[in-house]
């Protein structure tokens, strides 16, 4: 009898190691974690089109992934939902990469999605189309609608920079919304000059605005966007992020091939202008790429200077140096 309830009870603990074991290996199973979407914060501008064409084709479940991209209207609310865990990643900036950090959410970028060449990623300097502005030159001390403290107002100065204007005569004047900014330039009754991207700055031109300064004709190359995913996320999926590159990248060469076979997602993702839906067109996306060290270093400089970083990061600190681009 003794010798049954030994072998009962030693049954008993090898069945409840056994099910410890599985549970373990359960909760670390590499399925339940791809289960799990990935979420990405998108705004509805062509620098994400890649995202939305792999979205529309199919590629993240060619690749086994799940991908839930998030709309939202405006940078901040981007932001808002990555700090609070609600993404994993978005597409934005290396000056929005280093608010992040500052504010306590760690993130990285992994590589750059438009700016890689000076024609990508078009913000256009522009004045009111009764101002009688034309040149760089008569900028000096007017108010340039930007909105403050962001990548825009920080082409706005660097453009100016470049065509010779001296820090003291720039002027910036804050108009956060994007739409609104457009309008007030258009009216040209309380702004002569706004900094607009496209397709809003090809949109400010058709209706009259002048163009002062073209980023795209530049030689410096001033404006790039990345790709960025949370420090958890790249610890935790780092195949997942892979995948995801891999896709964008899939997507972005088809979209380089064959524009007009996206033309209506374009149009609606991209929020073209009804008035530019057949003349307008798309940048090239270049190949997946991490940003150089001197793209880091004019950031976090300027960042400085207006006292919005208490020092300097590292290269390091914003751009993961692992391997992620496929």
């Amino acid at each position: 009898m003794k010798v049954l309830i030994n072998a009962r009870a030693t049954v008993v603990i090898l069945i409840i190691l056994g099910l410890m074991i599985f549970s373990a290996g359960y909760k670390n199973a590499p399925f339940i974690q791809a289960d799990r979407p990935i979420k990405l914060g998108m705004l509805r501008i062509e620098d994400n089109l890649p995202f939305f064409v792999a979205e529309h084709d199919g590629i993240y479940a060619k690749y086994g992934l799940r991908v839930e991209l998030i709309t939202f209207n405006s940078a901040r609310e981007r932001d808002i939902a990555l700090q609070a865990g609600e993404t994993d990643g978005e597409l934005a900036d290396l000056v929005a990469v280093a608010l992040l950090k500052k504010g306590g959410t760690p993130v990285k970028a992994v590589s750059l999605g438009l700016g890689a060449t000076v024609e990508e990623g078009r913000f256009v300097l522009l004045s009111a189309p009764q101002s009688g502005i034309t040149e760089p030159h008569q900028l000096a001390d007017v108010p340039i609608a930007v909105s403050q403290n962001t990548i825009i107002s920080y082409l706005a100065e660097k453009m100016l920079k470049e065509k010779g204007l001296s820090i003291t005569g720039i002027r910036l004047q804050n108009i956060p919304d994007i739409n609104i900014r457009l309008a007030a330039l258009l009216a040209g009754t309380d702004v002569k000059a706004a900094l607009l991207p496209d397709p809003l700055a090809t949109l400010a031109e058709k209706a009259g605005a002048h163009v002062v300064i073209d980023d795209s004709k530049l030689e410096i190359n001033l404006s790039q966007t990345v790709i960025l995913f949370s420090e958890e996320t790249l610890l935790k999926r780092p195949d997942a992020v892979k995948k995801i590159l891999a896709a964008y990248g899939e997507a972005a060469n088809f979209l380089n091939q064959d524009p007009k076979k996206y033309k209506s997602l374009i149009i609606d993702k991209a929020r073209i202008p009804a008035a530019l839906e057949d003349s307008y067109t798309i940048p090239r996306f270049s190949k997946l790429q991490l940003p150089s060290t001197a793209m880091v270093e004019r950031i976090m400089n300027w960042m400085n200077e207006k006292n919005l970083l208490e020092k300097s990061y590292p290269y390091e600190a914003i751009v993961s140096t692992s391997t992620f681009i496929p």
